[in-house]
């Protein structure tokens, strides 16, 4: 089997597969696959998270640093992976205990080919070579191998260790599918290798050993001081779960790399905030992520809730997060392909749910199953439930499943919500993209579902939003979509404020670790058991969206601060970025249920890296300056990538090394836009009335025009710069300056 040509040169070489320290050259298939040995057990490892363990370190997206720590038998060893060039890696090894004698401790680096071609030691050289499409790998070592053996596939070599241990030669070889360079950690406790592609065998040579020799990669932190290590995390695990799917040949940022149910597995809510956290700091793997998920697109209009190697749940979806993660990516980018290429499917989708899952035709709808497909639990009651992805939720235990409607009797709030946010989103999409009639019947949707949220989803005498029965009264239990309305904007100022009372009741929904699935005065919370108690990323997220909508500043950097400490406590030490996490003790893995390396773990630091610099699907672009030193970045923005950082009360806005703007203003700056020839932005709310803001790169004779809401201001001159004087300004005021374009004044 070949490699796949289209990959980019920044991830050619990566750690593609399910084994975490193997590393894969993606276009022609060449694979170096570390594998241990213990003679204590007689055991060997391919360093497989689910069967070892496993620790993750950094990871670029791409291949610029690849870490990972590893342990069998006891004995510790930490693997690191660095991109020389697009075509040169240099990867290490080095072990910082060793529980056996090291001579019967043994890594073997087996280099291999997944088209099968023969790899050759040359011994002259010290070097193993392959040759696919006439083009070449080399892969050298620091030190020699004590011996290279010849098998026929990994398992083989697997075998030849467990059968007949380290002290063996018999299998000593220098042409095969799969050549075995192996070291023990009584002779080369720590080790380098090379591995180089080039159009011939000689300079695949020299690049190798060149990059034996070269200094090991490091990198810079990407968020330091307020919130420290956010957008690090964010990174690290969208790059280590960043895989290749053998069946449908493409990369794509999965669930987990720990496990698949087949060869790959997309859920489309879960596929979406792939995409969103990937769009951070790459537009590319977004756009792949959205069409990944958009992939379960189905001739009826919905998209599928899950689709694997094994399975297709096309009779049910999750819930529409697709236009919103679009919209922010576009946010983000500025780049319009985003929605062009998201648009159809998206539309279609918001549709098809209210064609199909409105029985009543009243405007609210429930979740189902439909008639289609042969997916695993089609036409159940826990096939329905899966429609809001929050499968065991308390929130459905009154419902009953019609069979005649092929739904369950109750309107769910977190799915209309989804489904009003989804029908705004796509209004502004389509304006964007000059669907003029469209955007006008997905904002009479979004509306007409807003209002009917707002009156037949409150209870009043519980001052809450919740479930109801579509022919009765509210469900008795309730979870964090109770506060969902505000993400849609569907509550009015009186609700929202006594939403807050909730959100701050210790017997509900408040505590040192919020916000858990149900609350903590039901008897489900005690359960601990998935939706059934416990915390979960993605709601805190969404929660945090609707707070920042409404206005809630102070309460959306609390659940941001909250999430952020709850996240940090697996993960500065054990490097555990969980499915969902105790809401009592806020650990990761004290039930079965949880998976260690879960993307959207990610949403959690993201919420606290946004409190600094971020997106908002309703302000655009948003700069805070709360006072407190931070450095955050670089990550992307429709001005290119950029870092913010606030030192001694003054955010700094850097493009590369060129700063771009600074102030001294408190609070947020909203709408924030670097246009050809103009920059704008919408003043937030501030502890302080003075305050300045300079645009660097410019000088007083470029500015044209300056206006803070209705008044003119002047430019000042300052070194390096512009200055504009705040003072005065109320919140909502507009900043605007005009001002010569760089083409101009260089023609000039």
């Amino acid at each position: 089997m070949r490699g796949h040509s289209t990959i980019p040169l920044s991830s050619a070489w990566n750690s593609w597969s399910t084994r975490p320290a193997e590393l894969v050259y993606r276009p022609l298939g060449f694979k170096v696959t570390p594998v241990l040995y213990s003679s204590r057990l007689r055991q060997t490892s391919l360093i497989e998270p689910r069967k070892d363990t496993v620790r993750f370190g950094r990871h670029t997206i791409g291949n610029r640093l690849i870490e990972l720590e590893t342990e069998l038998a006891e004995t510790a060893i930490s693997f690191s992976a660095s991109a020389v060039d697009p075509f040169v890696l240099r990867g290490s090894w080095s072990a910082s205990a060793v529980s056996e004698w090291g001579t019967r401790f043994w890594l073997t680096l087996a280099v291999s080919a997944e088209s099968g071609e023969l790899v050759r030691y040359d011994h002259d050289a010290q070097v193993a070579l392959i040759e696919i499409d006439r083009r070449f790998l080399a892969v050298a070592t620091a030190d020699a191998p004590i011996q290279v053996t010849a098998h026929d596939s990994i398992e083989a070599l697997r075998a030849d260790f467990e059968a007949n241990g380290y002290f063996y030669t018999a299998t000593r070889g220098d042409q095969a599918p799969v050549l075995g360079l192996r070291f023990n950690m009584e002779m080369m406790r720590t080790g380098a290798y090379g591995l180089a592609i080039a159009d011939s065998a000689s300079l695949a040579i020299e690049k190798a050993r060149a990059a034996v020799a070269a200094k090991p990669a490091d990198i810079a932190p990407l968020h330091s001081g307020r919130f420290d290590g956010a957008l690090d995390a964010v990174r690290d695990i969208v790059g280590w779960n960043t895989i290749w799917d053998p069946v449908n040949q493409r990369a794509y940022t999965a669930v987990t790399r720990i496990w698949n149910l087949g060869d790959f597995a997309v859920w489309y809510n879960d596929q979406t905030f792939a995409a969103l956290l990937s769009s951070v700091f790459d537009i590319d793997l977004a756009r792949q992520n959205m069409a990944v998920a958009l992939a379960g697109a189905t001739p009826q209009g919905n998209v599928a809730c899950i689709v694997t190697s094994n399975d297709a749940w096309v009779d049910r979806s999750q819930p529409p997060t697709g236009a919103l993660v679009a919209w922010l990516c576009y946010q983000r980018s500025g780049e319009r392909s985003v929605l062009e290429a998201t648009y159809e499917a998206l539309a279609r989708n918001q549709r098809w749910w209210r064609q199909n899952r409105d029985p009543d035709g009243v405007g609210l709808i429930s979740c189902g199953t439909s008639d289609v497909g042969a997916g695993l639990y089609k036409g159940t009651v826990f096939g329905a439930r899966n429609e809001t992805g929050m499968d065991n939720s308390a929130t459905h235990d009154e419902a009953i499943y019609d069979p005649a409607t092929r739904t369950l009797s109750t309107f769910d709030l977190g799915l209309n919500c989804a489904l009003a946010t989804d029908a705004e989103m796509l209004s502004k999409i389509a304006t964007v993209l000059g669907h003029e009639a469209d955007a006008a019947e997905f904002a009479a949707l979004a509306a007409r579902s807003r209002e009917l949220i707002g009156t037949e989803l409150w209870d009043e005498e519980r001052g809450v939003f919740a479930n109801r029965q579509r022919k009765g009264g509210f469900v008795r239990s309730l979870s964090p979509t109770s506060f969902y309305p505000l993400v849609c904007g569907a509550a009015s100022q009186a609700q929202a404020e006594r939403l807050l009372g909730h959100l701050g009741d210790p017997a509900t929904f408040a505590g040192p670790f919020p916000l858990p699935n149900a609350t903590r005065d039901d008897a489900a919370f005690s359960e601990n058991v998935y939706w059934r108690g416990r915390i979960w990323p993605n709601v805190n997220y969404m929660v945090w969206l609707g707070l920042r909508r409404y206005g809630f500043d102070a309460e959306a950097t609390t659940l941001a601060r909250n999430s952020y400490d709850l996240f940090m406590q697996s993960w500065r030490e054990m490097r555990i970025a969980a499915e969902n996490y105790n809401a009592t003790t806020g650990e990761a893995m004290d039930q079965g249920d949880t998976d260690p390396f879960y993307i959207w773990a990610g949403l959690l630091p993201l919420m606290a890296s946004e409190e600094t610099i971020g997106f908002d699907a309703w302000r655009g672009w948003t700069l805070t300056n709360d006072g407190q030193d931070v450095s955050a970045g670089p990550i992307l923005s429709p001005f290119g990538p950029v870092r913010v950082d606030v030192v001694d009360g003054v955010l700094q806005l850097r493009k590369g090394e060129r700063m771009v703007l600074s102030t001294d203003r408190r609070g947020r700056l909203s709408h924030v836009a670097f246009d050809e020839g103009s920059f704008t932005c919408v003043l937030g709310k501030s502890d302080a009335e003075a305050g300045f803001l300079t645009l660097h790169n410019l000088d007083v004779p470029d500015v044209v025009a300056a206006r803070l809401g209705d008044r003119p201001l002047v430019a000042m001159a300052v070194e390096g710069g512009v200055r504009f004087d705040l003072g005065g300004a109320a919140p909502g005021a507009r900043l605007t300056v005009w001002h010569l374009p760089k083409d101009s004044k260089t023609a000039a």
